[in-house]
């Protein structure tokens, strides 16, 4: 049985809704968890980087609701973490993003939707996108990739294969044991055989050409970010064709859970506020702006 079958029948995906459907008539509208966000979209889809969990994005409903936006955010909860510990994690990045696609499909077309995803998480979310676009489905309003290389970008590197003293190093190296390394640490074994998996689809992931997508593409780097430094964050500039604005953050690859936060969800906020909101054709809708084509920085 391949991973795909095997979770055929989740229903973790978005644990933020439980078992509830957004799109069903006899839920009644409002806000429907403790952050306060809306049942009825729109929705900004958001993706965790390798090893990491739904609980990534703990606190973005809050804020972003804080800073006006009226929509929903909407945590992965990809198999082999969290609730989901006991699932197999994929090794593949297309199995994944086909499956991803399919709960997107099931559980919020034809909602207006956004996505949003940090590292692995960005390549996944395009993954998506365009798995979606494959399947006739209608396309995210925004793609925000974050503390990502481009896709053509992946496939030279082997950090599934690190020793667990190397791979530890590594992503210490890169700030992702997080302000306490001792607690850190701990959960770095605890996840190791996740990270691993996810690291595994990463490096054998190899991009295949096809037309850009047509939704704004908004990318962040980080300013000591090793693994994704700028010229490799520019590099999403031709996946899309239509507006394309690059923010440089402070901080190294895991600026989305430093100072540089409150910086990024301004910045997403403005995003989210510039196209259309509402159900409709996805990405072929016009941003309500010019295109914004430079590479705007921090």
């Amino acid at each position: 049985m391949s991973p795909a079958e095997a979770h055929a029948g989740g229903t973790g995906w978005f644990p933020a809704f439980g078992s509830r459907h957004p799109r069903s008539t006899a839920e009644p509208s409002g806000p429907a968890s403790h952050d306060g966000g809306p049942d009825n979209g729109p929705y900004l889809i958001c993706l965790s980087y390798a090893g990491g969990t739904a609980s990534v994005y703990r606190g973005w409903q809050r804020e972003l609701t804080a800073l006006g936006w009226r929509g929903r955010v909407v945590p992965v909860q990809l198999p082999g973490r969290g609730l989901r510990l006991r699932e197999m994690p994929y090794t593949s990045m297309r199995q994944l993003s086909e499956a991803v696609a399919g709960a997107v499909a099931d559980r919020f077309l034809p909602c207006d939707y956004s996505l949003f995803g940090h590292s692995m998480g960005a390549l996944l979310a395009y993954e998506v996108a365009c798995a979606l676009r494959r399947g006739g489905a209608a396309g995210p309003r925004h793609l925000f990739v974050s503390g990502s290389r481009a896709p053509h970008l992946y496939g030279n590197r082997a950090d599934h294969s690190l020793s667990d003293d190397e791979l530890f190093r590594f992503v210490a190296d890169l700030g992702g044991l997080g302000p306490e390394p001792s607690v850190g640490g701990a959960y770095f074994h605890q996840r190791l055989p996740t990270l691993r998996a996810d690291l595994r689809a990463c490096d054998g992931y190899r991009w295949q050409p096809r037309p850009p997508l047509p939704c704004p593409v908004t990318a962040f780097s980080g300013a000591d970010d090793q693994l994704a430094p700028e010229s490799d964050v520019e590099a999403w500039r031709p996946y899309t064709s239509g507006s394309f604005l690059r923010r440089h953050l402070p901080g190294g690859h895991f600026f989305l859970n430093g100072p540089a936060r409150s910086v990024l969800l301004r910045e997403v906020r403005a995003e989210l506020g510039r196209t259309p909101s509402g159900p409709g054709p996805g990405c072929a809708a016009q941003p309500v702006t010019p295109p914004r084509n430079a590479a705007w920085t921090y």
